[in-house]
C-alpha cells in the first residue's frame, strides 16, 4: 500500500461527513473535523495539553461564513486512536502530521491557531514550515521549557495554592517533585498513577482558572474515570517537550515575515506574560494583546473574545 493510500480517510463518522480519521502512520489515526466554509480562509486549530483534544465549543472562535477550520486531535489525544498512546509520539511527529494533513487536504497556507501547548506546537510547526503558514493567532505562549514548569508548579503554586502545594510535596516526596510526580503518573500500578494523575489534574485546573472555586485536592470515588491529559503531559514534560534547549526562542527568526497576534492574560499563572514578551522581542511581526483580569483558561470570556478578534484580524484582506 502506498503512503498516499495509507493517508486516505479510513473511517467516516456517520453523524458528519466532515469528520474522518487520518492515517498518520506508526499505528496512529488522527481524528479530524472539517468545519466552516469550503474554500474559505484555511485554519488549523491546535489544542493544548499536550493530550487534551478538540471540542465543539472551540468553534465559537471562528466565522463559519469566512473560515474553513481543521480541528485535529493530536496523536493519542481526544478521539484519535490508539487513545493515550505515547508510542511514536513526539513534537517532531506532530509537526510531520500537520504538514501531511495540510497536503492531504490540498490546502495552501493556513492560519495557525492555538493556546498553551497548542501555541508551542504552532510555533514549532511554523518554524519548520514557514511557507505553509499565513499567520499565527496564539494564546498563552508556552515555550516548552522546564524552567517555565518549575516556576509554575514549584513557585506560583506554593504562593497562590499552598494546600495543593503541600499535597504535591507529600505525594511526590522528592527533592525533584516534578520529575517524581510525572514518573508516578506513568507508573503501571494504578495505586500509584491514579492519585498522581488526579492531583496533577487538580493543580493544573486551579492554576488555569482565575476563580477555580477550590484550593485543595478534590475527593473522588475509587471508580472515578481517569483524566487523559496528565499521562500525555507527563511523557512530554519528562522529555522537555521533545524540543532542544531554547528551541522556540532560538528559531524565532524563522518567523520573520509572518504576522502574529499573541493574546496574553495578565494573571495567567501557568503561562505568564514573560514568555510572550520574550518571544515578541525576537519576532518583529508579532503583536501582543493583553487581556486584563483574566487567567489561563480559554473559557474566560475576555480571553476567548480577544482570540476570536485576533483570528478575524489575521483573516482579513
Amino acid at each position: 500500500m502506498s503512503r498516499a493510500e495509507r493517508r486516505r480517510p479510513i473511517r467516516r463518522n456517520p453523524l458528519s461527513e466532515r469528520s474522518f480519521f487520518f492515517d498518520a502512520g506508526d499505528g496512529h489515526r488522527l481524528h479530524v473535523v472539517l468545519w466552516g466554509k469550503p474554500g474559505g480562509v484555511p485554519v488549523v486549530f491546535l489544542h493544548g495539553g499536550p493530550g487534551s483534544g478538540c471540542n465543539p465549543g472551540q468553534r465559537a472562535l471562528f466565522d463559519p461564513e469566512r473560515h474553513f477550520v481543521v480541528f485535529v486531535d493530536q496523536r493519542g489525544a481526544g478521539q484519535s486512536l490508539p487513545r493515550r498512546s505515547r508510542a511514536a509520539n513526539t513534537t517532531a511527529h506532530l509537526i510531520g502530521d500537520l504538514e501531511a494533513l495540510r497536503r492531504h487536504l490540498n490546502l495552501g497556507r493556513w492560519l495557525v491557531v492555538g493556546g498553551s501547548w497548542g501555541a508551542t506546537l504552532g510555533l514549532a510547526y511554523a518554524q519548520a514550515h514557514p511557507a505553509a503558514v499565513s499567520g499565527l493567532a496564539l494564546r498563552a505562549v508556552f515555550l516548552g521549557t522546564r524552567a517555565e514548569l518549575e516556576a509554575a508548579f514549584l513557585t506560583r503554586l506554593c504562593t497562590f495554592y499552598p494546600r495543593l502545594f503541600t499535597a504535591f510535596q507529600s505525594l511526590a516526596g522528592s527533592e525533584d517533585p516534578l520529575t517524581a510526580i510525572w514518573q508516578q503518573i506513568l507508573h503501571p500500578d494504578p495505586q500509584i498513577h491514579r492519585p498522581a494523575a488526579f492531583l496533577w489534574y487538580d493543580m493544573e485546573r486551579a492554576m488555569s482558572e482565575l476563580r477555580p472555586g477550590s484550593e485543595a485536592p478534590i475527593t473522588r470515588p475509587d471508580d472515578a474515570p481517569l483524566p487523559a491529559t496528565p499521562f500525555m503531559e507527563a511523557s512530554y514534560f519528562l522529555n522537555d517537550c521533545y524540543l532542544s534547549p531554547g528551541q522556540i526562542l532560538q528559531n524565532a527568526p524563522r518567523l520573520a515575515g509572518l504576522p502574529g497576534i499573541l493574546v496574553q492574560s495578565r494573571f495567567d499563572l501557568l503561562c505568564p506574560p514573560e514568555g510572550t514578551a520574550r518571544l515578541a522581542a525576537l519576532w518583529p511581526g508579532a503583536e501582543i494583546r493583553m487581556v486584563e483580569a483574566a487567567g489561563h483558561s480559554l473559557s474566560d470570556p475576555g480571553v476567548s473574545a480577544a482570540l476570536a478578534l485576533a483570528i478575524a484580524d489575521l483573516s482579513a484582506g
